[in-house]
């Protein structure tokens, strides 16, 4: 597998292990520019580990994983993305506008106090609460405002772990139109979640992960047709339960 500039995420034969345990089995993917990727696996499964592994948080037992066609952990393939953890706790001392200055500021991008609050407002967030210290929000505020702090770097690839997580309704349909919008400007969205409602509707193409190995990578519709479900939840379940459906 070539680390081709075509792809913003490449990752060939990678295998993390834990002590003597394996817990990711040789995974190869690619994932283009301006893709919209989900991750899809029980808990344990190994999608935090494989993340870390991209971010170069976690050491990788062989393989290669490339950004932009750059090593992982290269500072010029750092620069290209941005990451959302899933437990995002910003710093308690700042306003939320302060942390926006902040994030965009290590990215080297122009502070425009117009359009965070644009974006809060589009993210069902009260443009007011900006000013407040973020020690003031809800895990809900939390996760919206880690949002607009990665959004807003504007890099090529955001990597978001669970995005929706703690979020009603209303607000997760607002985080699905900015994710639309995102997309719609060329960039590359790599997440995982355990919403397989909202990674149907937004994802170009999905990746099961069961037990450290990739059971099935392709269009939510191709999971669905290859298990005989109507939903992508069903069909995952199916999947994972029945080893002889494995692509």
């Amino acid at each position: 597998m070539n680390a081709s500039t075509n792809h913003a995420l490449s990752i060939s034969d990678v295998k993390v292990s834990y002590g003597k345990t394996q817990v990711i089995h040789g995974i190869s993917m690619d994932i283009a520019e301006g893709e919209t990727f989900g991750l899809i696996g029980l808990n344990g499964a190994g999608k935090t580990t494989l993340i870390k592994s991209i971010l170069g948080l976690r050491d990788i037992q062989s393989g290669d994983i490339h950004v932009f066609g750059q090593e992982r952990k290269q500072m010029e393939s750092r620069r290209r993305y941005a990451y959302l953890p899933e437990r995002f706790d910003p710093p308690w001392f700042l306003s939320g506008i302060e942390f926006i200055k902040f994030s965009m500021k290590l990215y080297g991008v122009p502070f425009s106090d117009e359009q965070a609050r644009d974006a809060a407002v589009r993210l069902a967030l009260d443009p007011a609460a900006l000013d407040r210290r973020v020690q003031t929000y809800s895990k809900g505020m939390r996760q919206k405002l880690g949002l607009m702090g990665t959004i807003m770097t504007g890099c090529g690839l955001f990597i978001l772990d669970e995005p929706m997580s703690g979020l009603d309704p209303r607000a997760r349909a607002a985080v699905k139109d900015m994710l639309l919008e995102t997309k719609a400007q060329g960039r590359t969205i790599f997440l995982s979640s355990h919403i397989l409602s909202d990674m149907d509707e937004i994802c170009d193409r999905v990746g099961v992960l069961h037990e450290g190995v990739l059971r099935y990578l392709g269009p939510p519709a191709g999971l669905k047709a290859q298990t005989g479900t109507d939903h992508l939840e069903r069909a995952f379940l199916k999947l994972i339960e029945k080893p002889s459906l494995a692509a």
